[in-house]
């Protein structure tokens, strides 16, 4: 198996990832933005050295398909020349508005940094597996409830003082909470952990931790400091308890209120992020850190204060031919944009325009295909490339998507995530979902409230999956009581209905 047909590992520039297309980068900027005119750079690149379509993952990771290795180096070599420093190791994500929001409760990247660097000092990066990941989150607008990681570092507020929330694995609704402590203590926490899940080897997650380690996790701040601890402990990495589990839910916590921007852009409705295109951290939930940082969709006008105001664009699915993208970043430019960020939920967001031209550059995304509002059923669906971009692709997943969205959104509601995935890994959705349209050797599956992995409760030709959903969207719209979201309508449905309908359309 040569370094270009690696499965289950993240396709950074340096590595690429064969999938059904060609090859496949995935690029982090290490200055979270990027420059207007280095972003279209990348287009250009994308055009010349693959097959023009870029993406925006779940995670908020910029990705070029359609490489072939000799045009991948040639890639690299040209984003050295654009000046773009892209991270490498394990990774450490912080929000997309991170350091100009100005809801949030701290600014998450002296933290982010300093486990980098604590990490990086630890040589943990060659013993943790390519999915192994942390996330930083000091709240605001777009806080990263929905991005799973091995590692969760939250800030909190407690009076006049900031703690950092602790968890591990999973996401704001799943992660295992620990304790709540200042940021040395924090960073600490989190590379221990991440010792932890080295020492169990390449394949494992921090929800493979023991009882007994989590415990001595979230004693930590009253143990012996991690500079003094050996690498390699005789208990795997546990460390003996001296204080009982600190539990987070001891932390009082104010309501944060998401801004909304008004002025000549329309107004614009909050809905919930959906999906994960990458990254496959689970971990079973044992009680919910009190949280209240609103996992609002990164489409939309963003109030910056003095930093004035981001626009959030997404793209369709993730993705995006380079022209259409290259077409909207030189409107941006000319209406003032300096900076353009990378944001989870798949989507761009444009910086320094003037709040009186975010409505121009909206209306030319509209045009060019772009997500503009939340309310777009698109952002309803999660779909993987599919077939044939995916070599593991069993169905049309896009196609299929689209014609959901054009011909069902009525029963797109906020209650309701639909997944489409080209075979049963689940790479765009790794949770449950109300329905999930699953491709293998029998055609399209169709599962109820559960993940692409569990047994379908019925099939039809991966052609005519729309139409099947199409039967499922007119039995919701027959059964459905007044008031009634379309995920009630279908747990009264049950599986058995769900199932009939979506044979018989």
């Amino acid at each position: 198996m040569n370094a270009f047909s690696r499965r289950g590992a993240c396709p950074a520039l340096s590595k690429p990832m064969q999938t059904g297309d060609g090859l496949l980068v995935r690029l982090n900027p290490v200055a979270g933005g990027l420059a207007p005119k280095s972003l279209i750079g990348l287009g250009e690149s994308a055009l010349r050295h693959g097959n023009g379509i870029m993406e925006v993952t779940a995670r908020g990771s910029l990705q070029i398909r359609g490489l072939t290795p000799e045009s991948a180096r040639l890639l690299a070599g040209e984003v050295d020349a654009l000046g773009i420093a892209v991270r490498t190791g394990v990774p450490i994500e912080t929000g997309p508005l991170a350091g100009l929001d100005p809801q949030e409760v701290a600014d998450p990247r002296p933290l982010a940094e300093s486990v980098r660097a604590a990490v990086d000092q630890a040589g943990l990066a060659q013993r943790l597996g390519p999915k192994v990941s942390v996330v930083v989150d000091g709240g605001g607008q777009l806080a990263m409830d929905a991005v799973t990681a091995d590692v969760r570092l939250i800030a909190v507020r407690t009076g006049a003082d900031v703690l950092w929330a602790v968890s591990v694995a999973g996401d704001n609704q799943s992660a295992i909470p620990l304790t709540a402590v200042d940021e040395d203590a924090a960073r600490d926490i989190a590379v221990a952990a991440l010792r932890m899940v080295a020492e169990k080897g390449r394949e494992a997650h921090a929800r493979d931790l023991s009882e007994r380690q989590l415990a001595s996790l979230a004693s930590w701040h009253s143990v012996t400091p991690p500079s003094v601890l050996p690498d390699i402990s005789p208990t795997r990495g546990e460390i003996a308890l001296s204080s009982p589990l600190s539990p987070i839910t001891t932390v009082a916590l104010p309501p944060v209120e998401p801004i909304e921007v008004r002025g000549p852009a329309p107004e614009l409705p909050i809905s919930p992020l959906v999906g994960e295109m990458s990254g496959r951290t689970e971990g079973g939930a044992k009680e919910r850190f009190p949280l209240t940082h609103s996992a609002r969709s990164p489409v939309g006008v963003f109030d910056l204060a003095t930093a004035g105001v981001a626009l959030g664009i997404g793209l369709p699915f993730g993705s995006m031919p380079a022209e259409k993208l290259i077409d909207l970043i030189r409107q941006a430019l000319a209406l003032g944009t300096t900076e353009i960020r990378l944001a989870p939920g798949r989507a761009l967001l444009f910086l320094g325009m003037p709040l009186s031209a975010c409505p121009w550059l909206q209306n030319s995304a509209t045009t060019l295909g772009f997500v503009t509002t939340p309310a777009d059923p698109r952002t309803r669906i999660a779909a993987c490339p599919g077939t044939p971009a995916c070599a593991s692709g069993q169905i049309v997943t896009r196609d299929i998507a689209e014609t959901v969205a054009s011909e069902t959104a009525d029963i797109l509601d906020a209650s309701l995530t639909l997944h489409i995935s080209g075979c049963a890994k689940g790479c765009a959705h790794p949770g449950k979902a109300a329905l999930t349209l699953v491709g293998d050797e029998n055609g399209a599956g169709l599962v109820v409230d559960a993940t692409a992995k569990a047994l379908p409760a019925g099939y039809r030709p991966g052609y005519d999956a729309a139409r099947g959903v199409s039967g499922v969207a007119a039995a919701i719209r027959k059964e459905r009581l007044r008031g009634e979201t379309a995920a009630a309508c279908l747990a009264r449905l049950g599986a058995a209905g769900i199932a009939e309908a979506y044979r018989q359309e």
